[in-house]
């Protein structure tokens, strides 16, 4: 009798699996960083604060491990599965490289957007929106920096999914950012809403 309830409580744990659902909010806060990087290129340096470390008292030191024991104790208590539902990776070298490319197409890209040139699609990509104040010779070069554009940020929605070894949310991520795109967009930009242009 014990054997073959210890046989049905193993076969029971077996069928048990974990469904990882898609992050929402943490595909928030990654599109939040990878947009304002792109656009924040002209970052000013921080001055470095000093280094000189400050004397610290046996109180404090108490306190402070005590902190960091309770620190620890709270980390323990959430579970692996809640914590990797809760994170999404943006470290590999495609993502880097693709990031990289799009923040240095961005001062190319910015004047345009200023002057309503070009606009934030509906669906998060970018599109010629007013050819007509573009001086003519510049038309071209308009037309190829929004594709490429285009082609980047397709690439970086699923390079982000395989870094995170869900090609599947593919479709979710490019949704998070599409919204995220419109949402970080300066004061003056166009951008698509009920299939009409609307500044912001």
């Amino acid at each position: 009798m014990k054997k073959l309830t210890l046989i049905s409580l193993l076969t029971l744990t077996a069928c048990v699996t974990i469904n990882i659902y898609f992050p929402a909010a943490a595909a928030e806060k990654v599109a939040d960083e990878i947009i304002k990087d792109i656009q924040d290129n002209d970052k000013i340096p921080q001055t470095p604060k000093s280094t000189t470390p400050e004397p610290k008292s046996e109180a404090s030191e108490l306190k402070l491990g005590f902190f960091r024991l309770i620190d620890k104790a709270i980390a323990l208590a959430i579970s692996s599965a809640e914590a990797a539902e809760a994170d999404l990776s943006i470290d590999s070298p495609e993502i880097r490289q693709l990031t990289a490319s799009m923040e240095k197409r961005f001062s190319a890209l910015r004047s345009f957007y200023t002057s309503g040139a070009i606009g934030l699609r509906a669906d998060g990509l970018l599109a010629a929106r007013d050819l007509a104040s573009v001086a003519l010779k510049d038309r071209n070069q308009v037309n190829k920096l929004v594709a490429a554009e285009n082609v980047d940020r397709q690439a970086l929605y699923q390079a982000i999914a395989n870094a995170n070894g869900h090609p599947d949310w593919v479709t979710q991520i490019k949704s998070t950012f599409s919204a995220r795109w419109i949402s970080n967009a300066k004061s003056g930009w166009w951008y698509q809403s009920s299939g009409g242009w609307k500044q912001k």
